[in-house]
C-alpha cells in the first residue's frame, strides 16, 4: 500500500473528533482545523493520482 494512501487515511481518521465538534456542536475553530485536513488530502490525493497514472504507463 502506497505510504501517501496510509497518510491519507490517518489525516482523516485523525479529524474524526473535529468533525463531530464542528458539525454537533458548532465549535468553528474546529471547522477551520476540519478545512486544514481536507486541503492536505486534496494534495496528497492529487499526488497519487500522479503516481498511480505512472505507474500504469510504465506497465506499457
Amino acid at each position: 500500500m502506497s505510504k501517501l494512501f496510509k497518510k491519507v487515511k490517518g489525516i482523516v481518521n485523525g479529524i474524526e473528533d473535529d468533525v463531530s465538534k464542528f458539525y454537533e456542536g458548532k465549535n468553528k475553530t474546529a471547522g477551520t482545523r476540519v478545512r486544514k485536513a481536507f486541503q492536505e488530502v486534496k494534495v496528497l490525493s492529487q499526488e497519487i493520482r500522479k503516481e498511480v497514472q505512472e505507474i500504469k504507463n510504465s506497465d506499457k
